[in-house]
Formats: C-alpha cells, sequence, structure tokens
C-alpha cells in the first residue's frame, strides 16, 4: 500500500506539473489579450515564470519556503535535543534519512515538511508547537510530517506552490501594467467578437487565483487523512497525534506563516472560521480525529 502510495504520489506529480502548466499559459493568454493587447505576449510571459518558478522551487524548494516562513535551521543537536532527537527517531523508523530540522519563532503550535524528494526534505515547527506539546504528541506531529516525506507529498505540494505562485505573479503583473497605464488596450475592432473574448478574458482573469487555490485544495485534503493513518504506523500510538491535533485546534492564528504555502502545514495556520471550511485546504480537525480514534 505504502509503495503503491509513493509511486502514485510520482505519477500524480507529472499530472500535476501539466494540468497547471497549462492552466498557467491559460491564464497568461487571458492577461496578455486584456492588458497587452496579445494574447501570443502573455503565454510567453506566463511559460517563462512557469519554468523559472518551477525549477527554482524544485532545486531549492527548502531554501525558498524556510524563508517565507521566517524559519531557522537548527545547526547542532544541542540547540533544540528533544527535537532533533524525535526528529532522528523517527525518520529512522520511517526509513528515510535524516531532514533537516528548522524552528520558527511563532507562539501558534503548528508544523510542515517540504522539499524536493527524501534526501532533500527539511521539518519545521513552531516555537509554540515545543512549548505546548509533550514528547508523545511531538513525536505523533514528527511522525505526520515524516510521512509526507515518505509519501512524495512534499514534490507533489512543491509543485502546486510553485505554479500558484505563477499564477498570481501573472496576475498582478497585468494590473500592475494596468494602473501604471502602459498596458490598456489600445483598439476596440472586432466588434462583438472582441468584446466576448475581452469578457471571457477578464472572468479567466478574476478566477485565476480561485482556480489555484482549488486546485491546491483538491491536493491537500487526502494527503493529511494519509499522513495522519501514516504517522500513527511509524509511532503505534494515535492518541499522541489526536492530542496534539486537539491543542493545535485551539490555539490562536500563526503570525509568521506564509499564505501560499499554509497547505503545507499540519492544520491550517489561520483558523479559518467554520462557514469557509469549503475552501480550506486541510480536512476539518475533528473529522481527522474521529477517524484516528478509530484506529
Amino acid at each position: 500500500m505504502l509503495f503503491q502510495q509513493i509511486a502514485r504520489n510520482k505519477r500524480r506529480t507529472v499530472y500535476v506539473m501539466i494540468a497547471f502548466f497549462l492552466l498557467v499559459l491559460v491564464i497568461g493568454a487571458a492577461v496578455g489579450y486584456v492588458f497587452f493587447n496579445n494574447s501570443a505576449l502573455g503565454i510567453v510571459m506566463a511559460a517563462v515564470l512557469g519554468v523559472f518558478y518551477m525549477l527554482a522551487m524544485l532545486s531549492r524548494s527548502t531554501e525558498i519556503v524556510m524563508g517565507m516562513n521566517h524559519a531557522e535551521e537548527i545547526q547542532q543537536e544541542s540547540d533544540f535535543p528533544e527535537l532533533w532527537h524525535v526528529v532522528e527517531d523517527m525518520a529512522l523508523v520511517g526509513r528515510v534519512p535524516m531532514p533537516r530540522v528548522f524552528v520558527i519563532a511563532d507562539e501558534s503550535p503548528n508544523a510542515f515538511a517540504t522539499g524536493n524528494n527524501p534526501e532533500h526534505s527539511a521539518v519545521a515547527v513552531t516555537q509554540g508547537l515545543l512549548e505546548r506539546l509533550n514528547r508523545e504528541e511531538l513525536e505523533g506531529v514528527i511522525a505526520h510530517e515524516i510521512s509526507h516525506i515518505r509519501n512524495y507529498d512534499i514534490r507533489l505540494q512543491t509543485t502546486a506552490i510553485a505554479l500558484s505562485a505563477v499564477i498570481s505573479a501573472l496576475v498582478n503583473l497585468g494590473f500592475n501594467s494596468f494602473w501604471w497605464g502602459g498596458g490598456r488596450r489600445r483598439d476596440n475592432e472586432g466588434g462583438g467578437a472582441n468584446a466576448i473574448l475581452m469578457v471571457l478574458s477578464i472572468v479567466v482573469v478574476i478566477l485565476a487565483p480561485v482556480a489555484a487555490t482549488l486546485a491546491q485544495l483538491a491536493l491537500s485534503r487526502n494527503r493529511e487523512y494519509l499522513a495522519d493513518a501514516s504517522g500513527v504506523e511509524l509511532t503505534r500510538n494515535p492518541q499522541g497525534l489526536i492530542n496534539a491535533l486537539d491543542k493545535i485546534s485551539q490555539s490562536e492564528p500563526m503570525k509568521a506563516a506564509d499564505p501560499s504555502s499554509s497547505s503545507l502545514y499540519i492544520a491550517n495556520p489561520f483558523k479559518s472560521g467554520s462557514w469557509t471550511h469549503l475552501f480550506d485546504t486541510h480536512p476539518p480537525i475533528e473529522d481527522r480525529i474521529a477517524r484516528l480514534r478509530k484506529m
């Protein structure tokens, strides 16, 4: 089952890259048409940005994501000995290389994993997590993150973050060019056909960030259930993760988290209200706890 999931996630990475890249090209064409009167120019910009962002994220994902979330790397075991030993133990049990370890100066308990593959991975936890969780609970959280590494979830989500950033960059570029005055359309030729294309392009541009969010949502929710179950497989103790998730759910929102990488965290770092659960990148914690109680 585990090796099938790893193989499936590797295949999904390719599918996600293709589908997301096509979405980026469509949005690029719409931005080019609306703001520069040239769809081809928009497609070229989208392709260049897409390739650049994906290469950058896949080659330097750890540095980029940790920088976005203001995480500081632990250089030696003596700085945070308990955290270091727990990560070391869970990596050993999970049969993956010891990931790099980072700490985020934030009082809200949370954690995430990132990287391109198990050989180039990293785990980050907040200061609040270290202060509020006991060792059993910390093991549950770290086992969850090691499972993301072992299942190759980290590569899949890194790809999604990179292409979501491209979409945001394209939309911002278009609107900035509009307000600066250099990107306004200068012709009204083509009559009704042009008007229809203009309306469709504007709709695409407006909905682009929503499309990117929904794509990340589709990738993230099932990952969390799988990582919860895989984490318990490592610790043989569902109660540790149950207690950890309960404490995390009752905490205040994070201040240091970057919105574009919020889907990486073990729980939503911004604590959205119940009416927005439809657009959460994480399944409700109460549902996750209910599943864990049945294990």
